[in-house]
């Protein structure tokens, strides 16, 4: 099991980051969503091997296989983890691929480090660039329901990542195309991730407001979305996001819950390959 280590001597900690890396070809680096790991790209890593492409997966800190700090779950510790990723392996041309809070991973590694190393990006599902309800945000999650989020986790974590579960694929309207295998799958996954790193990682996505850093993507960008996600409302992420990136394509998937890689994967597969092949 492949790992990188980080190394900030002003952390007074090293993390090491597992990663699974195939393929051969331009460098695509996917980034996982909350609360799961790398093994939610079982459907896009098979496709984008294929079609040519070296594809690196990594899990964040506190997830998956990877080490499992007490502290720094912030956005900037966790692009430092994605920098050193880059460097360690040596790669360049990359297309950063994020998935719902992976995406405030892509734009907040782009603005403390620029494109040059970085050649395309991808936001799927993503929480950017604001998920709290504000005064400027009318759109947003409203303060009381991440409050209760926040609460279940500390109380209630394991149950509630599988209600959780059911909402971030729509189930109920999705039985027929959705098992409830992938449901345990998922659930078992999140369930074995770090409790403190399921905590504090969800404050980042929740109150991490990335609108003035949105000026800092200047790479071209596909950002897709589906308008029924219940999870991240479109009108508060993506819909925003492509307002404000200068270079963007943007789609929306109709009838999209939260987890398209998974019930639109064919769609998903498809967008993401014709955009990268540009």
């Amino acid at each position: 099991m492949p790992f990188i280590e980080t190394d900030d001597i002003q952390k007074g900690e090293n993390v090491y980051i597992n990663y699974q890396d195939y393929g051969e070809g331009q460098p695509v680096i996917l980034i996982h969503g909350w609360p799961l790991s790398h093994r939610m790209w079982e459907n896009q890593i098979q496709t984008l091997v294929d079609a040519g492409y070296r594809c690196i997966a990594y899990d964040r800190r506190g997830f998956g296989d990877s080490d499992q700090p007490w502290h720094h779950y912030d956005y900037t510790s966790l692009a430092l983890d994605l920098r050193a990723l880059i460097e360690q392996l040596d790669l360049y041309q990359c297309v950063l691929v994020g998935f719902s809070m992976g995406g405030g991973e892509v734009v907040r590694y782009l603005s403390m480090f620029g494109d040059d190393r970085i050649d395309k990006a991808v936001l799927i599902s993503s929480i950017v660039p604001l998920v709290q309800k504000t005064d400027d945000n009318p759109d947003g999650v409203p303060e009381d329901k991440l409050n209760e989020i926040l609460d279940s986790l500390k109380t209630n974590r394991v149950p509630f990542l599988a209600g959780f579960g059911k909402l971030f694929y729509n189930y109920s309207n999705n039985k027929g195309t959705l098992s409830e295998e992938q449901l345990r799958y998922d659930w078992t996954v999140a369930s074995h991730a770090s409790p403190r790193a399921t905590i504090e990682t969800a404050k980042a996505w929740a109150y991490t407001d990335f609108r003035q850093e949105l000026r800092n993507v200047t790479v071209p960008t596909l950002i897709i979305h589906g308008d029924a996600d219940q999870i991240v409302p479109i009108k508060t992420s993506s819909e925003q996001a492509a307002g404000k990136i200068r270079n963007n394509k943007y789609v929306v998937i109709k009838g999209g819950s939260h987890g398209i890689c998974v019930t639109h994967k064919e769609e998903i597969n498809s967008v993401l390959l014709d955009f990268l092949r540009r």
